[in-house]
C-alpha cells in the first residue's frame, strides 16, 4: 500500500507570513489569486449569473449555458494567469476582459428577448463595468511593475502589485 506524500510546511518562512495589522484575523491562503478583490468580485458575478440564469425558462437554453460559461471564465482566467509571469498574467487578464464583454452581449441579448428584466440588466452592466475597471487597473499595475524582471512567478507578483487589488 502506498502512503500519501509527505507535505513539509515551513510556517516561519516569510512567504507564509502575512505582514501588517490589517491581516491579523485573515486566514492565510495558499493561492495568491485568492487575495485579489477582483477575483472575488468575478466569483460573485459568476454566482449571480448562475442563480439568475437558473430562473430563466427553458427557451433561453443555449444562451443561458453560454452566459454561464463566459461568467465562469472570468475568475478562471484570473486564477490561471496568476500562476504565470507578469506579462502572461496580463494576457490572461485581457482574456478575462474578453469574457466580461461576452457577458455584456448575453446580458443585452437576454434583455432584448424579454428574458432579463431592466433591473437585472442594469445590475449585470454595473458589475461588468466595475470588473472591467478593476481588471484594467490590475493590468496597468502589472505592466508598470513588469518593467524589471518579467520571469517572476505567482509568489512574487503580489509583493509588487498595487495593494488596492488585495482584499
Amino acid at each position: 500500500m502506498c502512503s500519501a506524500p509527505r507535505v513539509v510546511f515551513f510556517p516561519d518562512h516569510p512567504r507564509f507570513k502575512l505582514s501588517g495589522m490589517e491581516h491579523e484575523n485573515k486566514p492565510q491562503t495558499f493561492f495568491r489569486f485568492e487575495d485579489l478583490r477582483v477575483y472575488h468580485k468575478a466569483l460573485d458575478y459568476a454566482a449571480w449569473v448562475l442563480r439568475t440564469t437558473a430562473a430563466l425558462p427553458d427557451t433561453a437554453g443555449r444562451s443561458s449555458a453560454l452566459f454561464q460559461q463566459a461568467a465562469l471564465s472570468i475568475p478562471v482566467q484570473i486564477a490561471e494567469g496568476s500562476a504565470r509571469n507578469k506579462s502572461q498574467f496580463a494576457y490572461y487578464l485581457k482574456m478575462a476582459k474578453t469574457s466580461v464583454r461576452e457577458c455584456l452581449v448575453y446580458t443585452t441579448t437576454l434583455s432584448q428577448l424579454g428574458l432579463l428584466d431592466e433591473t437585472h440588466e442594469a445590475d449585470s452592466r454595473n458589475e461588468l463595468m466595475e470588473l472591467t475597471k478593476m481588471i484594467g487597473a490590475l493590468i496597468g499595475s502589472l505592466v508598470r511593475a513588469g518593467s524589471g524582471n518579467d520571469e517572476e512567478d505567482e509568489d512574487d507578483f503580489g509583493s509588487n502589485a498595487d495593494d488596492r487589488f488585495n482584499r
